[in-house]
């Protein structure tokens, strides 16, 4: 086995493998395919929200600028009002897979990599200033209308973020805290 194979398998296992989560822990799902939010407390689904992601489609996020959602684990670190969306939830992307991926692909050098794996292993923020792009989190839709109530229902419309309504993103953060799990699927 190659020694980079190895290095993605013990980033993915680090990455992947859940932290333990007390009772009363909540945790966020998103399907991306469903168009969906769901609210996890143990193994009980709590609520479900309808989202907007990426209007890149559906892959995952590679690159600043794709457009894309990205999929993976990540954790919430600001939660903080926002002028622009009503709230933004900021996500700890990129991860360390997203960073081995960009790194293996040409996409950053290994002084970007290394800044990101430095990051996480001191519990920091990860850099926003890469290639892999950055400011990916949950917000809301900010200045409400018909209009973009509508876009919002039928279309997949963000840079790369999850977007749910004002009122959805108001209820949500009753529930959730830096350091809250956010699972992003297909």
């Amino acid at each position: 086995m190659s020694k980079n194979l190895i290095i993605f398998c013990i980033l993915t296992i680090i990455i992947v493998m859940p932290l333990p989560i007390s009772a009363e822990d909540y945790q966020i799902i998103v399907s991306k395919s469903n168009k969906e939010l769901a609210l996890k407390k143990s193994n009980n689904i709590v609520k479900k929200y309808h989202i907007a992601t990426g209007k890149g489609g559906q892959g995952t996020k590679r690159k600043r600028g794709d457009s894309k959602t990205p999929l993976g684990v990540y954790r919430i670190s600001k939660l903080s009002k926002s002028k622009r969306f009503y709230y933004f939830i900021q996500l700890d992307y990129p991860n360390l897979i997203d960073a081995w991926y960009g790194f293996k692909n040409e996409i950053i050098n290994g002084g970007d990599f290394k800044r990101i794996a430095s990051a996480y292993k001191k519990r920091e923020f990860p850099p926003q200033d890469t290639n892999l792009g950055g400011q990916i989190g949950i917000h809301g839709i900010g200045n409400t209308t018909k209009k973009k109530l509508a876009i919002h229902k039928e279309l997949n419309w963000t840079d790369g973020c999850i977007a749910l309504t004002n009122d959805d993103i108001s209820d949500l953060i009753k529930f959730i805290k830096i350091g809250t799990t956010v699972v992003i699927k297909k």
